[in-house]
């Protein structure tokens, strides 16, 4: 069954309501942005979710310190990282690794070294998704995670497009830019029931 990654949760009530509804993995996402928060924030938040669900940091760019530092605050399952990265350095992290990359124009060359690819819209958060016919995933060994404009309205059509590990959204699950515990169970129960 296809998992769910709620990201960019920055209240209790949001972390509450993702894991009643039965998100797999919560994202925190400490890359600046408007969902930005800060690792300690995230610690107390984790103290809500349950071991059964994973909790996962997200980065832009960052060096190895940054995430070094924010593990060792914030205590993360996974780290999901987007832009510039060493991959070398993937082994030192400790953690599974999701790799994020913007489709832009087809795949391209992906990480062989993560433990999951990500792949998500060009403006990561903006609700867009991208060109979901330019995307073989065919080639791809590791699992992965499909972001970037789903909606419990189109989440059906992406797992049928790509059969992929898990789904990751953000701002299909806000209104007004806050988290909606209505659109979240929504979009689980689409997910993992076609409801």
């Amino acid at each position: 069954m296809t998992k769910v990654k709620i990201c960019g949760l920055s209240s209790p009530e949001a972390v509450q309501a993702a894991v009643a509804a039965g998100a797999d993995y919560i994202g925190f996402v400490f890359a600046e942005s408007r969902r930005q928060i800060s690792p300690e924030k995230a610690a107390q938040l984790s103290k809500l979710i349950p071991p059964t669900v994973k909790t996962v940091g997200v980065f832009v760019s960052p060096c190895l310190e940054e995430l070094q530092a924010v593990m060792a605050a914030a205590d993360l399952d996974l780290l999901q990282i987007h832009g510039e990265f060493d991959e070398a350095l993937l082994p030192q992290l400790g953690r599974p690794v999701i790799r994020a990359y913007q489709v832009k124009q087809g795949l391209g060359q992906v990480s062989r070294a993560a433990d999951y690819i990500l792949f998500d819209a060009p403006l990561a958060g903006s609700g867009q998704t991208f060109d979901w016919q330019t995307a073989d995933t065919s080639r791809i060994e590791q699992p992965f995670f499909i972001a970037g404009g789903l909606t419990a309205d189109n989440v059906g059509a992406a797992i049928e497009h790509f059969s992929p590990y898990a789904v990751d959204v953000s701002s299909g699950v806000e209104t007004d830019g806050r988290k909606d515990k209505a659109k979240i169970q929504a979009f689980i129960e689409r997910v993992k029931h076609g409801i």
